[in-house]
Protein backbone atom coordinates (compact mmCIF):
# COMPACT_ATOMS: atom_id res chain seq x y z
CA UNK A 1 0.00 0.00 0.00
CA UNK A 2 1.42 3.45 -1.10
CA UNK A 3 1.23 6.39 1.52
CA UNK A 4 0.03 9.67 0.86
CA UNK A 5 1.96 12.33 -0.62
CA UNK A 6 4.13 14.11 1.89
CA UNK A 7 5.01 17.82 1.05
CA UNK A 8 8.30 18.92 0.40
CA UNK A 9 10.25 20.03 4.08
CA UNK A 10 11.45 23.00 2.99
CA UNK A 11 8.55 24.70 1.55
CA UNK A 12 7.45 28.37 1.83
CA UNK A 13 5.31 28.91 5.39
CA UNK A 14 1.56 29.76 5.10
CA UNK A 15 -1.16 31.83 6.05
CA UNK A 16 -3.62 33.91 5.06
CA UNK A 17 -4.38 35.78 2.28
CA UNK A 18 -7.27 37.45 1.26
CA UNK A 19 -10.21 35.35 0.78
CA UNK A 20 -13.63 35.16 -1.07
CA UNK A 21 -14.95 36.36 1.54
CA UNK A 22 -12.81 39.20 2.10
CA UNK A 23 -12.41 42.45 -0.02
CA UNK A 24 -9.86 42.80 -1.87
CA UNK A 25 -8.11 45.83 -2.99
CA UNK A 26 -9.08 47.31 -6.80
CA UNK A 27 -7.00 45.22 -9.33
CA UNK A 28 -4.67 46.31 -11.70
CA UNK A 29 -7.51 45.29 -14.09
CA UNK A 30 -9.90 47.62 -12.54
CA UNK A 31 -7.15 50.91 -12.29
CA UNK A 32 -6.42 50.51 -15.71
CA UNK A 33 -9.67 50.51 -16.75
CA UNK A 34 -10.44 53.73 -14.73
CA UNK A 35 -7.35 55.50 -16.19
CA UNK A 36 -8.25 54.61 -20.17
CA UNK A 37 -12.02 56.06 -19.29
CA UNK A 38 -10.35 59.32 -18.12
CA UNK A 39 -7.20 59.43 -21.32
CA UNK A 40 -7.12 61.43 -24.05
CA UNK A 41 -5.45 60.28 -27.11
CA UNK A 42 -3.65 62.28 -29.73
CA UNK A 43 -3.96 61.22 -33.38
CA UNK A 44 -2.16 58.11 -33.88
CA UNK A 45 -1.58 57.24 -30.56
CA UNK A 46 -4.05 54.58 -30.42
CA UNK A 47 -3.41 52.61 -33.89
CA UNK A 48 0.49 52.69 -32.29
CA UNK A 49 -0.65 51.55 -29.42
CA UNK A 50 -2.65 48.51 -31.08
CA UNK A 51 0.37 47.61 -33.19
CA UNK A 52 2.13 47.80 -30.65
CA UNK A 53 -0.11 45.82 -28.43
CA UNK A 54 -0.27 42.87 -30.87
CA UNK A 55 3.49 42.79 -31.91
CA UNK A 56 4.07 42.42 -28.21
CA UNK A 57 1.35 39.18 -27.81
CA UNK A 58 3.13 37.93 -31.24
CA UNK A 59 6.32 37.83 -29.72
CA UNK A 60 5.50 35.96 -26.22
CA UNK A 61 3.69 33.65 -28.90
CA UNK A 62 7.27 33.04 -30.83
CA UNK A 63 9.01 32.88 -27.27
CA UNK A 64 6.37 29.90 -26.23
CA UNK A 65 6.75 28.22 -30.00
CA UNK A 66 10.79 28.27 -29.58
CA UNK A 67 11.14 27.12 -26.35
CA UNK A 68 8.65 24.35 -27.27
CA UNK A 69 5.81 25.48 -24.29
CA UNK A 70 2.66 25.04 -24.42
CA UNK A 71 0.48 28.36 -25.93
CA UNK A 72 -3.17 27.17 -26.19
CA UNK A 73 -3.87 24.86 -23.59
CA UNK A 74 -7.14 26.24 -22.05
CA UNK A 75 -8.26 23.18 -19.87
CA UNK A 76 -11.46 24.09 -18.73
CA UNK A 77 -12.63 26.92 -21.43
CA UNK A 78 -12.28 24.78 -24.93
CA UNK A 79 -14.83 22.07 -24.15
CA UNK A 80 -13.33 18.87 -24.97
CA UNK A 81 -14.93 16.16 -28.04
CA UNK A 82 -16.76 14.09 -25.75
CA UNK A 83 -18.91 16.84 -24.17
CA UNK A 84 -19.31 18.66 -27.70
CA UNK A 85 -20.53 15.05 -29.38
CA UNK A 86 -22.76 14.31 -25.73
CA UNK A 87 -24.29 17.71 -26.55
CA UNK A 88 -28.13 17.47 -27.46
CA UNK A 89 -30.67 20.35 -26.60
CA UNK A 90 -30.10 23.98 -26.64
CA UNK A 91 -28.86 23.98 -22.96
CA UNK A 92 -26.21 21.25 -23.17
CA UNK A 93 -24.99 23.93 -26.10
CA UNK A 94 -24.90 26.84 -24.00
CA UNK A 95 -23.38 24.69 -21.05
CA UNK A 96 -20.22 24.78 -24.08
CA UNK A 97 -20.10 28.29 -23.78
CA UNK A 98 -16.91 29.32 -21.53
CA UNK A 99 -17.89 30.74 -18.24
CA UNK A 100 -16.24 33.89 -17.48
CA UNK A 101 -14.23 32.27 -14.38
CA UNK A 102 -13.00 29.88 -16.81
CA UNK A 103 -11.74 31.93 -19.13
CA UNK A 104 -9.73 34.33 -16.10
CA UNK A 105 -8.56 30.87 -15.39
CA UNK A 106 -6.87 29.94 -18.33
CA UNK A 107 -5.56 33.67 -18.44
CA UNK A 108 -3.24 33.20 -14.84
CA UNK A 109 -2.25 29.75 -16.37
CA UNK A 110 -1.18 31.53 -19.38
CA UNK A 111 0.79 33.72 -17.30
CA UNK A 112 2.27 31.06 -15.36
CA UNK A 113 3.49 29.14 -18.80
CA UNK A 114 4.86 32.31 -20.37
CA UNK A 115 8.99 31.61 -20.46
CA UNK A 116 9.19 35.39 -21.00
CA UNK A 117 7.80 36.00 -17.59
CA UNK A 118 9.53 33.05 -15.64
CA UNK A 119 12.70 34.65 -17.23
CA UNK A 120 12.03 38.35 -17.07
CA UNK A 121 10.52 38.61 -13.61
CA UNK A 122 13.09 37.26 -11.42
CA UNK A 123 15.83 39.34 -12.66
CA UNK A 124 13.70 42.95 -12.56
CA UNK A 125 12.20 42.18 -9.03
CA UNK A 126 16.38 41.36 -8.51
CA UNK A 127 17.22 45.20 -9.99
CA UNK A 128 14.24 46.77 -7.63
CA UNK A 129 15.32 44.73 -4.53
CA UNK A 130 18.54 45.58 -4.86
CA UNK A 131 18.82 48.96 -6.10
CA UNK A 132 15.83 50.30 -5.25
CA UNK A 133 14.83 48.57 -2.34
CA UNK A 134 11.33 48.24 -3.54
CA UNK A 135 9.28 45.33 -2.46
CA UNK A 136 6.44 43.86 -4.16
CA UNK A 137 2.18 43.91 -3.79
CA UNK A 138 2.57 41.20 -1.20
CA UNK A 139 6.46 41.88 0.32
CA UNK A 140 7.69 45.13 1.84
CA UNK A 141 11.21 45.76 2.79
CA UNK A 142 12.66 47.27 5.92
CA UNK A 143 15.23 48.38 7.29
CA UNK A 144 18.58 45.70 7.83
CA UNK A 145 17.26 43.30 5.38
CA UNK A 146 13.77 43.14 7.54
CA UNK A 147 10.57 41.75 5.68
CA UNK A 148 7.21 42.22 6.11
CA UNK A 149 4.15 41.44 4.66
CA UNK A 150 2.15 44.06 3.03
CA UNK A 151 -1.03 42.67 4.61
CA UNK A 152 0.55 43.10 8.15
CA UNK A 153 1.95 46.63 7.42
CA UNK A 154 -1.63 47.60 5.90
CA UNK A 155 -3.33 46.88 9.16
CA UNK A 156 -1.45 49.31 11.22
CA UNK A 157 -1.82 52.15 8.27
CA UNK A 158 -5.15 51.47 7.37
CA UNK A 159 -8.38 53.07 7.95
CA UNK A 160 -9.92 52.55 11.49
CA UNK A 161 -11.18 48.93 11.37
CA UNK A 162 -14.36 49.47 13.52
CA UNK A 163 -15.38 52.77 11.87
CA UNK A 164 -18.98 52.55 10.92
CA UNK A 165 -18.40 53.62 7.82
CA UNK A 166 -16.09 50.93 7.32
CA UNK A 167 -17.99 48.13 8.80
CA UNK A 168 -20.80 49.16 6.94
CA UNK A 169 -18.70 49.37 3.42
CA UNK A 170 -17.12 45.96 3.97
CA UNK A 171 -20.71 44.39 4.68
CA UNK A 172 -21.93 45.78 1.40
CA UNK A 173 -18.84 45.08 -0.97
CA UNK A 174 -17.66 41.73 0.51
CA UNK A 175 -20.90 40.25 2.12
CA UNK A 176 -19.39 39.58 5.02
CA UNK A 177 -19.73 39.81 8.61
CA UNK A 178 -16.84 42.37 9.62
CA UNK A 179 -17.44 43.35 12.74
CA UNK A 180 -14.69 41.42 15.02
CA UNK A 181 -16.18 42.46 18.51
CA UNK A 182 -20.33 41.18 17.70
CA UNK A 183 -18.11 37.68 16.32
CA UNK A 184 -16.14 37.08 19.27
CA UNK A 185 -18.82 38.01 21.56
CA UNK A 186 -21.04 35.56 19.63
CA UNK A 187 -18.62 32.73 20.06
CA UNK A 188 -18.49 33.39 24.07
CA UNK A 189 -21.92 33.61 23.73
CA UNK A 190 -22.53 30.13 22.63
CA UNK A 191 -19.37 28.45 24.50
CA UNK A 192 -20.71 29.61 27.26
CA UNK A 193 -24.20 27.67 26.54
CA UNK A 194 -21.88 24.62 27.42
CA UNK A 195 -19.93 25.64 30.59
CA UNK A 196 -17.37 26.53 28.50
CA UNK A 197 -14.84 29.99 28.80
CA UNK A 198 -13.60 31.55 25.99
CA UNK A 199 -9.73 33.13 25.89
CA UNK A 200 -9.33 35.01 23.35
CA UNK A 201 -5.44 35.80 22.03
CA UNK A 202 -5.12 38.72 19.51
CA UNK A 203 -1.64 37.83 18.08
CA UNK A 204 0.03 41.40 16.95
CA UNK A 205 1.26 41.05 13.47
CA UNK A 206 5.18 41.19 12.90
CA UNK A 207 5.08 45.08 12.83
CA UNK A 208 3.29 45.63 15.67
CA UNK A 209 6.48 44.74 17.29
CA UNK A 210 9.47 44.94 15.41
CA UNK A 211 8.64 47.99 13.53
CA UNK A 212 11.62 49.98 14.44
CA UNK A 213 12.45 47.89 11.58
CA UNK A 214 10.23 50.22 9.35
CA UNK A 215 11.09 53.93 11.52
CA UNK A 216 9.18 53.96 14.41
CA UNK A 217 10.57 54.55 17.77
CA UNK A 218 12.24 50.91 18.91
CA UNK A 219 10.03 51.10 22.35
CA UNK A 220 6.85 51.60 20.55
CA UNK A 221 3.77 48.89 19.94
CA UNK A 222 2.10 49.83 16.72
CA UNK A 223 -1.50 48.72 16.10
CA UNK A 224 -4.60 50.10 13.88
CA UNK A 225 -6.10 53.08 15.58
CA UNK A 226 -9.37 50.65 16.47
CA UNK A 227 -7.31 48.64 18.27
CA UNK A 228 -7.68 50.29 21.66
CA UNK A 229 -10.95 50.87 21.59
CA UNK A 230 -11.18 46.73 19.86
CA UNK A 231 -9.70 45.77 23.36
CA UNK A 232 -12.32 48.14 25.54
CA UNK A 233 -15.26 46.80 24.25
CA UNK A 234 -14.25 43.52 24.41
CA UNK A 235 -13.61 44.04 28.10
CA UNK A 236 -16.91 45.74 28.47
CA UNK A 237 -18.55 42.85 27.46
CA UNK A 238 -16.29 41.06 30.01
CA UNK A 239 -14.68 38.57 27.42
CA UNK A 240 -11.45 37.54 28.41
CA UNK A 241 -8.64 38.55 26.79
CA UNK A 242 -4.55 37.70 26.47
CA UNK A 243 -2.86 40.10 24.93
CA UNK A 244 1.00 39.15 23.95
CA UNK A 245 1.36 42.84 22.87
CA UNK A 246 2.95 44.03 26.38
CA UNK A 247 4.51 40.77 26.96
CA UNK A 248 6.32 40.74 23.70
CA UNK A 249 7.25 44.30 24.05
CA UNK A 250 9.09 44.07 26.81
CA UNK A 251 11.27 41.78 25.74
CA UNK A 252 12.65 44.19 22.81
CA UNK A 253 16.20 44.20 23.87
CA UNK A 254 16.12 41.44 21.26
CA UNK A 255 14.52 40.50 18.16
CA UNK A 256 10.67 38.78 18.79
CA UNK A 257 10.09 37.92 15.07
CA UNK A 258 11.62 35.85 12.42
CA UNK A 259 13.92 38.09 9.91
CA UNK A 260 12.25 37.50 6.59
CA UNK A 261 9.33 35.49 8.23
CA UNK A 262 5.51 36.73 9.34
CA UNK A 263 5.84 34.78 12.40
CA UNK A 264 7.64 35.40 15.64
CA UNK A 265 11.13 33.75 17.21
CA UNK A 266 10.69 30.17 18.76
CA UNK A 267 11.87 31.46 22.67
CA UNK A 268 8.77 34.45 21.87
CA UNK A 269 6.56 32.03 21.39
CA UNK A 270 7.11 29.69 24.10
CA UNK A 271 7.84 32.93 26.58
CA UNK A 272 4.34 33.48 25.51
CA UNK A 273 2.90 30.34 25.61
CA UNK A 274 4.23 29.90 29.56
CA UNK A 275 2.44 33.13 30.42
CA UNK A 276 -0.86 31.96 28.66
CA UNK A 277 -0.47 28.83 31.16
CA UNK A 278 -0.03 30.86 34.02
CA UNK A 279 -3.38 32.49 32.98
CA UNK A 280 -5.16 29.55 32.52
CA UNK A 281 -4.01 27.79 35.56
CA UNK A 282 -1.73 29.55 38.08
CA UNK A 283 1.28 28.15 39.80
CA UNK A 284 4.72 27.01 39.07
CA UNK A 285 5.20 26.12 35.64
CA UNK A 286 5.77 22.32 34.77
CA UNK A 287 9.27 21.53 33.55
CA UNK A 288 9.40 18.40 31.15
CA UNK A 289 12.27 17.14 28.67
CA UNK A 290 12.55 18.82 25.48
CA UNK A 291 15.04 18.08 22.59
CA UNK A 292 16.79 20.71 21.26
CA UNK A 293 17.04 21.35 17.23
CA UNK A 294 18.53 23.91 15.46
CA UNK A 295 16.27 25.21 11.92
CA UNK A 296 18.00 27.11 9.21
CA UNK A 297 15.21 28.65 6.88
CA UNK A 298 14.29 31.30 4.55
CA UNK A 299 11.12 32.97 5.41
CA UNK A 300 7.95 33.29 3.86
CA UNK A 301 7.85 36.79 2.72
CA UNK A 302 11.50 36.69 0.73
CA UNK A 303 9.58 34.11 -1.13
CA UNK A 304 6.90 36.57 -1.93
CA UNK A 305 9.29 38.95 -3.65
CA UNK A 306 9.59 36.60 -6.66
CA UNK A 307 13.59 36.61 -7.18
CA UNK A 308 14.07 32.43 -7.59
CA UNK A 309 15.81 30.14 -5.56
CA UNK A 310 19.04 31.60 -6.94
CA UNK A 311 18.73 34.63 -4.49
CA UNK A 312 21.69 35.86 -2.79
CA UNK A 313 20.11 38.97 -1.46
CA UNK A 314 18.37 37.29 1.65
CA UNK A 315 19.80 34.32 3.45
CA UNK A 316 18.59 31.49 5.55
CA UNK A 317 17.94 32.30 9.56
CA UNK A 318 18.96 29.15 12.48
CA UNK A 319 16.96 29.23 15.16
CA UNK A 320 17.02 27.15 18.18
CA UNK A 321 13.48 25.16 18.81
CA UNK A 322 12.66 22.94 21.22
CA UNK A 323 10.50 19.58 20.62
CA UNK A 324 8.28 18.36 22.81
CA UNK A 325 8.43 14.66 23.09
CA UNK A 326 5.44 11.95 24.10
CA UNK A 327 6.45 8.65 25.23
CA UNK A 328 8.43 7.35 22.21
CA UNK A 329 7.30 9.81 19.69
CA UNK A 330 6.68 13.50 19.63
CA UNK A 331 4.25 15.25 21.03
CA UNK A 332 0.75 15.37 19.44
CA UNK A 333 -3.05 16.42 20.49
CA UNK A 334 -5.36 14.73 22.46
CA UNK A 335 -9.27 15.17 21.72
CA UNK A 336 -10.16 14.41 25.07
CA UNK A 337 -8.22 17.00 26.72
CA UNK A 338 -10.26 19.88 28.71
CA UNK A 339 -8.13 22.90 26.75
CA UNK A 340 -9.14 23.35 23.24
CA UNK A 341 -6.59 25.21 21.20
CA UNK A 342 -8.27 27.51 17.71
CA UNK A 343 -5.20 28.92 16.00
CA UNK A 344 -3.93 30.11 12.69
CA UNK A 345 -0.01 30.34 11.10
CA UNK A 346 1.35 32.10 14.95
CA UNK A 347 0.37 28.34 16.27
CA UNK A 348 1.68 26.36 13.59
CA UNK A 349 5.03 27.59 12.64
CA UNK A 350 7.80 25.17 14.62
CA UNK A 351 4.76 22.68 14.90
CA UNK A 352 3.86 22.26 11.13
CA UNK A 353 7.05 20.69 9.40
CA UNK A 354 5.88 21.77 6.05
CA UNK A 355 6.48 25.49 7.08
CA UNK A 356 10.28 24.67 6.95
CA UNK A 357 11.05 25.51 11.06
CA UNK A 358 10.13 22.37 12.12
CA UNK A 359 7.83 20.20 13.91
CA UNK A 360 6.52 19.03 17.16
CA UNK A 361 8.07 22.81 18.81
CA UNK A 362 5.16 25.17 18.28
CA UNK A 363 2.61 26.94 20.53
CA UNK A 364 0.05 24.12 21.23
CA UNK A 365 2.83 21.65 22.14
CA UNK A 366 4.72 24.48 23.97
CA UNK A 367 1.47 25.21 25.69
CA UNK A 368 0.55 21.95 26.86
CA UNK A 369 4.15 21.42 28.26
CA UNK A 370 3.58 24.53 30.52
CA UNK A 371 0.11 23.49 31.62
CA UNK A 372 1.51 19.61 32.55
CA UNK A 373 -1.76 18.37 30.52
CA UNK A 374 -2.91 16.95 27.14
CA UNK A 375 -4.53 19.78 24.54
CA UNK A 376 -7.17 19.80 22.00
CA UNK A 377 -6.40 21.85 18.62
CA UNK A 378 -7.68 22.88 14.94
CA UNK A 379 -5.32 24.70 13.60
CA UNK A 380 -5.57 26.40 9.96
CA UNK A 381 -2.10 28.39 8.06
CA UNK A 382 -4.73 31.43 7.22
CA UNK A 383 -8.58 33.08 8.34
CA UNK A 384 -8.54 33.02 11.60
CA UNK A 385 -11.23 35.10 11.93
CA UNK A 386 -13.50 31.75 11.02
CA UNK A 387 -11.73 29.10 9.42
CA UNK A 388 -11.29 27.22 13.09
CA UNK A 389 -14.58 28.01 14.32
CA UNK A 390 -15.73 26.61 10.78
CA UNK A 391 -14.18 23.53 11.39
CA UNK A 392 -15.77 23.24 15.12
CA UNK A 393 -19.15 24.01 13.75
CA UNK A 394 -19.18 21.40 10.78
CA UNK A 395 -17.22 18.26 13.26
CA UNK A 396 -20.89 19.61 15.81
CA UNK A 397 -23.33 19.70 12.52
CA UNK A 398 -22.17 16.01 11.85
CA UNK A 399 -22.92 14.66 15.55
CA UNK A 400 -19.40 15.08 16.47
CA UNK A 401 -19.06 16.69 19.92
CA UNK A 402 -15.58 18.24 19.72
CA UNK A 403 -16.69 20.54 22.62
CA UNK A 404 -17.51 17.16 24.96
CA UNK A 405 -15.57 17.74 28.35
CA UNK A 406 -14.08 21.13 27.55
CA UNK A 407 -13.30 23.63 30.06
CA UNK A 408 -11.45 26.42 27.99
CA UNK A 409 -11.18 27.52 24.21
CA UNK A 410 -8.15 29.50 23.59
CA UNK A 411 -9.01 31.46 20.33
CA UNK A 412 -5.67 32.31 18.38
CA UNK A 413 -5.17 34.60 15.47
CA UNK A 414 -3.18 37.24 13.77
CA UNK A 415 -4.17 41.10 14.36
CA UNK A 416 -4.55 41.85 10.44
CA UNK A 417 -7.76 39.63 10.71
CA UNK A 418 -9.05 42.43 12.58
CA UNK A 419 -9.46 44.59 9.58
CA UNK A 420 -9.59 42.22 6.80
CA UNK A 421 -11.46 38.97 8.28
CA UNK A 422 -14.81 37.32 7.69
CA UNK A 423 -15.82 37.25 12.08
CA UNK A 424 -19.13 35.41 10.61
CA UNK A 425 -21.70 34.49 13.30
CA UNK A 426 -21.80 30.78 13.77
CA UNK A 427 -23.86 28.58 15.82
CA UNK A 428 -22.43 25.54 17.56
CA UNK A 429 -25.67 23.06 17.76
CA UNK A 430 -24.73 19.60 18.18
CA UNK A 431 -26.51 17.70 15.49
CA UNK A 432 -27.37 13.85 14.49
CA UNK A 433 -25.75 11.98 12.71
CA UNK A 434 -26.96 11.23 9.31
CA UNK A 435 -26.47 8.27 7.02
CA UNK A 436 -24.71 9.62 3.94
CA UNK A 437 -24.91 8.90 0.41
CA UNK A 438 -21.45 10.11 -0.34
CA UNK A 439 -18.81 7.23 -1.03
CA UNK A 440 -16.26 7.11 2.13
CA UNK A 441 -13.76 3.72 1.90
CA UNK A 442 -12.99 1.90 5.22
CA UNK A 443 -9.57 3.61 7.04
CA UNK A 444 -6.45 2.13 5.40
CA UNK A 445 -8.35 1.06 2.39
CA UNK A 446 -7.11 2.73 -0.47
CA UNK A 447 -9.79 2.83 -3.93
CA UNK A 448 -9.27 3.89 -7.48
CA UNK A 449 -12.67 5.42 -8.52
CA UNK A 450 -13.68 7.53 -11.58
CA UNK A 451 -15.44 10.14 -11.98
CA UNK A 452 -17.04 13.98 -13.26
CA UNK A 453 -16.25 17.07 -11.53
CA UNK A 454 -19.56 18.48 -10.65
CA UNK A 455 -18.18 21.90 -8.65
CA UNK A 456 -14.68 22.48 -7.58
CA UNK A 457 -13.27 25.13 -5.10
CA UNK A 458 -10.80 28.07 -6.23
CA UNK A 459 -7.48 27.13 -6.13
CA UNK A 460 -4.33 30.38 -5.50
CA UNK A 461 -1.79 31.39 -7.80
CA UNK A 462 1.51 30.37 -6.93
CA UNK A 463 3.55 33.70 -5.92
CA UNK A 464 0.99 35.43 -4.91
CA UNK A 465 0.42 33.36 -1.56
CA UNK A 466 2.73 33.43 1.29
CA UNK A 467 1.98 29.50 2.08
CA UNK A 468 3.17 27.06 -0.33
CA UNK A 469 0.96 24.18 -0.20
CA UNK A 470 -3.00 24.14 -0.81
CA UNK A 471 -5.80 21.67 -0.95
CA UNK A 472 -8.94 21.85 -2.99
CA UNK A 473 -12.09 20.57 -2.80
CA UNK A 474 -13.83 18.53 -5.74
CA UNK A 475 -17.54 17.32 -6.14
CA UNK A 476 -17.44 14.46 -7.87
CA UNK A 477 -20.74 12.88 -9.49
CA UNK A 478 -21.31 9.47 -11.80
CA UNK A 479 -18.58 7.42 -10.07
CA UNK A 480 -17.63 4.34 -11.05
CA UNK A 481 -15.55 1.74 -9.15
CA UNK A 482 -17.36 2.54 -5.18
CA UNK A 483 -20.35 1.81 -3.40
CA UNK A 484 -21.85 5.39 -3.97
CA UNK A 485 -22.17 7.90 -6.93
CA UNK A 486 -20.89 10.90 -5.03
CA UNK A 487 -17.56 11.82 -2.88
CA UNK A 488 -16.21 15.01 -1.68
CA UNK A 489 -12.89 14.28 -2.81
CA UNK A 490 -9.63 17.21 -1.06
CA UNK A 491 -6.18 16.77 -3.17
CA UNK A 492 -3.23 18.83 -2.99
CA UNK A 493 -3.67 21.67 -5.78
CA UNK A 494 -0.09 23.27 -5.08
CA UNK A 495 3.08 21.84 -3.83
CA UNK A 496 5.89 24.19 -2.99
CA UNK A 497 4.53 26.91 -4.86
CA UNK A 498 3.77 25.15 -7.91
CA UNK A 499 0.23 24.12 -9.30
CA UNK A 500 -0.30 20.70 -9.27
CA UNK A 501 -2.68 18.66 -11.99
CA UNK A 502 -5.56 19.20 -9.90
CA UNK A 503 -5.91 22.58 -10.37
CA UNK A 504 -6.49 22.87 -13.56
CA UNK A 505 -9.36 20.44 -13.40
CA UNK A 506 -13.15 21.76 -13.96
CA UNK A 507 -16.90 21.06 -13.95
CA UNK A 508 -17.43 18.57 -16.90
CA UNK A 509 -14.14 16.91 -16.23
CA UNK A 510 -13.68 13.03 -16.02
CA UNK A 511 -11.44 11.99 -14.03
CA UNK A 512 -9.46 8.96 -12.35
CA UNK A 513 -8.45 8.83 -8.53
CA UNK A 514 -6.76 6.69 -5.97
CA UNK A 515 -8.85 7.78 -3.07
CA UNK A 516 -8.67 6.64 0.96
CA UNK A 517 -10.43 7.48 4.40
CA UNK A 518 -9.97 11.26 5.32
CA UNK A 519 -9.43 9.86 8.60
CA UNK A 520 -5.96 8.12 7.48
CA UNK A 521 -4.51 11.54 6.79
CA UNK A 522 -6.48 14.21 8.86
CA UNK A 523 -3.63 14.53 11.45
CA UNK A 524 -0.99 14.88 8.50
CA UNK A 525 -2.97 17.35 6.21
CA UNK A 526 -5.87 19.58 7.91
CA UNK A 527 -3.66 22.39 9.46
CA UNK A 528 -2.61 23.27 5.68
CA UNK A 529 -4.48 26.02 3.74
CA UNK A 530 -7.50 24.18 1.93
CA UNK A 531 -10.49 25.72 0.14
CA UNK A 532 -14.26 24.63 0.41
CA UNK A 533 -17.26 24.33 -1.79
CA UNK A 534 -20.07 26.98 -1.98
CA UNK A 535 -22.09 24.57 -1.16
CA UNK A 536 -23.60 24.74 2.39
CA UNK A 537 -24.56 21.14 2.44
CA UNK A 538 -21.72 19.55 0.61
CA UNK A 539 -19.87 20.97 3.48
CA UNK A 540 -21.14 18.67 5.79
CA UNK A 541 -20.24 16.07 3.95
CA UNK A 542 -17.81 13.42 4.72
CA UNK A 543 -14.63 14.23 2.87
CA UNK A 544 -12.06 11.79 1.01
CA UNK A 545 -8.43 11.77 0.28
CA UNK A 546 -7.59 11.59 -3.56
CA UNK A 547 -4.65 11.32 -5.81
CA UNK A 548 -5.15 11.95 -8.94
CA UNK A 549 -3.86 8.70 -11.70
CA UNK A 550 -2.48 10.10 -15.31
Amino acid sequence: MSKPPTPPEHSLPSYGEPTPETKRKMSREDEAELALGRTDFSPGARPLLIVAFLLTIMAVIAAQIVARQPIFEMPGVLPSAAKIRAARSASDFWELIPKAEHIKAAEKDLEKQSVIAKALRPRVQGVLTGMLHSGTEQASIGRDGWLFYRSDVEYITGPAFLDPARLRQRAHDAHIQPDPVKGIVHFRDQLAKRGIELIVMPMPVKPCIEGDKLGARPATALHNVSHPEFLARLASAKVRVFDPTPLLLARKTAPQYLETDTHWRPEAMEFIAQKLAAKIQPGPAVETPVTERQISALGDIAGLLGLGESQQFFRPQTVTIHQVPAGNGLWRPSTDASVLLLGDSFANIFSLEAMGWGEAAGFAEHLSRALGQPLDCILRNSDGSFATRDHLQRELARGRDRLAGKKIVVWEFATRELAIGDWKLLPLDLGTPQPSKFFNPQPGEWKTVTGTVAAISSVPRPGTVPYAEHILTAHLVDIEGADATQALVCTWSMLAQKWTRAASLRPGDRVKLRVRAWSDVSAQYEKFKSSDLSDAALQLEERVWGEMIE
